[in-house]
């Protein structure tokens, strides 16, 4: 837990700061980082490893056609998104993890795991 606290801290204080330049809120920031450029991010590299653009061109379509078609506006969805993200979260109460933990768990050290991961096929790649 004393590792967590200021990770999580670090993480929320850029997105704050993102937030305040941009002129978003923070759950817009915080879904378009998690739910927007993250998978984009992996897409790419899979792409990339693959040597088959596929799921770039794909993700990208279905995100273009969602936001097309979802009659929310863009603030209320990510508030909607960012308030399940939270219930998803709490859930993990059930393992003896806070809020706290399971954010730094499922949104830092998962991710960072897949891009070291994906990381690692691009460079055996070369």
């Amino acid at each position: 837990m004393v590792v967590m606290l200021p990770i999580f801290a670090i993480v929320a204080g850029v997105e704050h700061i993102i937030a305040k330049v941009t002129g978003m809120t923070y759950n817009e920031v915080n879904i378009i980082v998690y739910y927007l450029l993250i998978p984009l991010s992996w897409a790419v590299m899979i792409d990339y490893i693959t040597m088959m653009p596929f799921l770039t061109p794909m993700y990208i379509i279905a995100l273009l056609v969602f936001l097309w078609k979802d009659p929310m506006k863009f603030r209320n969805r990510c508030d909607w998104a960012f308030d399940k993200s939270v219930v998803f979260l709490l859930w993990f109460k059930k393992i003896g993890w806070n809020y706290i933990v399971s954010s730094v768990i499922i949104c830092v050290v998962v991710p960072a795991l897949i891009y070291v991961e994906l990381i690692y096929g691009i460079i055996k790649l070369r």
